[in-house]
């Protein structure tokens, strides 16, 4: 799904589909971040075929109450910053990249819903996760501040 141009009227988060659609856009940017890349293709080694309908089953529940989601997300990120910790600079940069996935395709009260509920995640992850010591000559970064950021479609 290409975003729609800028100005263009954008439909609020509908069906299961549009959560698919959302999520193929928002993983293929976070695979590709010089920030989070990393976390998702060589410290989860998340392969995208496999995690696209668990995480579709999540964002269904949360905003369609549709899916039947029983997983842990708190256990599986443990497991991942025990591996390398995920500090307020990484899920500053999941949260921008989340919601210029959102606001590129989607508007309305279902697309607002899922960028409130990921400010919740990202807060409850970082309030869960023990805090890294970082070295005093190297104080851990805070959230990046979520701008307006277009995730252009690489044919246009």
């Amino acid at each position: 799904m290409k975003p729609a141009p800028l100005g263009t009227p954008r439909p609020d988060i509908q069906t299961r589909a549009d959560l698919e659609t959302l999520l193929r856009r928002f993983y293929e940017a976070a695979f590709a971040d010089p920030v989070i890349g990393a976390h998702f293709t060589e410290i989860a080694g998340t392969n995208l075929e496999t995690h696209l309908p668990r995480i579709t089953d999540f964002w269904d529940r949360a905003l369609l109450r549709g899916a039947d989601y029983r997983g842990d997300p708190l256990a599986i990120h443990r497991t991942l910053h025990e591996k390398a910790p995920l500090t307020a600079h990484h899920f500053g940069r999941w949260l921008q990249l989340w919601h210029a996935a959102v606001d590129g395709a989607h508007t309305g009260t279902r697309a607002e819903r899922a960028k409130s509920q990921a400010d919740r995640i990202a807060r409850s992850m970082l309030r869960h996760l023990p805090t890294p010591n970082p070295p005093a000559e190297h104080p851990q970064p805070g959230f990046i501040p979520l701008t307006t950021l277009h995730l252009r479609h690489p044919n246009t």
